[in-house]
């Protein structure tokens, strides 16, 4: 079944607009519908890269923009690039202009008084969102942090987690037959954590993973030999380019990004630096 996929982007935090998009998903259950949100995107930069990954993902695009020329910029990318688009916020803007025969003043800050810190924490989970399981690698570059790891060594979680820390952090999956991105050269090392795990504890994991997705278990993604093999190379990996790394096994997300966080105090600071 293809998924379908549904980008929600908003200069205010898109709550109205992901409550609306969850509403109207849950009218087609069986449906396989991937929702992302992209909150606080208040300059063109921005939200071009998140209209470019809308763009190759062919996603139907949600916004609520107070700011016209934002707004008139998804809707011109949308119409160029064939994507379905509602502007959900704007057509109530002009209604109250024609109520009150007076222009809105497009302020963005008038509908939720976000401080620094909140704008900075959701630009910090908007990156980890597009820049989860190594989908850029341009994103290494810009990344605060980079997370390296094996399947099921839970990047993305704690990704998310340091991002809520206003963390910009990127991940990357660890496979032996697949070269490390280029862009991983140009960072310095310091920026980078590696994350191992007790096989068994792996195996374990990614039969759940499997099972949810309602396949069978007789694949090599579980098989003992080859989770050990990923395990040796992250681990010869780490030691080869002086990378420090963090055993996950059986410790809590919260616990890990102690740890690195412990050891990197500098990331700590960046919510604080404001």
């Amino acid at each position: 079944m293809e998924k379908l996929s549904i980008v929600v982007i908003s200069d205010v935090s898109g709550d109205a607009a992901q409550v609306l998009a969850n509403a109207a998903a849950g009218q087609f259950r069986g449906k396989d519908i991937d929702l992302k949100r992209y909150p606080l995107v208040r300059d063109k930069q921005t939200l071009k890269e998140i209209l470019a990954e809308a763009k190759e993902n062919k996603s139907a695009v949600l916004t609520t923009f107070i700011q016209d020329e934002l707004a008139n910029e998804v809707k011109s990318f949308c119409q160029e690039n064939n994507l379905q688009h509602q502007e959900l916020l704007n057509s109530i803007l002009h209604m109250f202009e024609t109520l009150t025969d007076t222009a809105p003043i497009s302020d963005p800050s008038t509908v939720s008084q976000l401080n620094d810190q909140y704008y900075y924490r959701m630009n910090a989970i908007n990156f980890a969102s597009r820049y989860d399981d190594g989908k850029d690698p341009k994103g290494f570059l810009k990344a605060d942090l980079i997370i390296l790891g094996p399947s099921r060594t839970s990047k993305t979680p704690l990704s998310m987690y340091l991002a809520n820390q206003s963390i910009k952090v990127a991940n990357l999956p660890l496979i032996p037959e697949v070269s490390l991105p280029q862009e991983l050269e140009q960072v310095p090392k310091e920026k980078i954590v590696g994350l191992m795990a007790d096989p068994q504890y792996i195996k374990k994991f990614r039969h759940s993973r499997l099972y949810a997705l309602g396949l069978t278990n007789g694949s090599s993604y579980t098989d003992e030999t080859r989770i050990q093999n990923e395990m040796r190379y992250a681990k010869e990996l780490y030691q080869r380019y002086g990378i420090q790394s963090f055993d996950v096994t059986n410790r809590s997300i919260e616990e890990t990004a102690g740890l690195i966080l412990e050891t990197h105090p500098h990331l700590a600071s960046l919510g604080s630096k404001l």
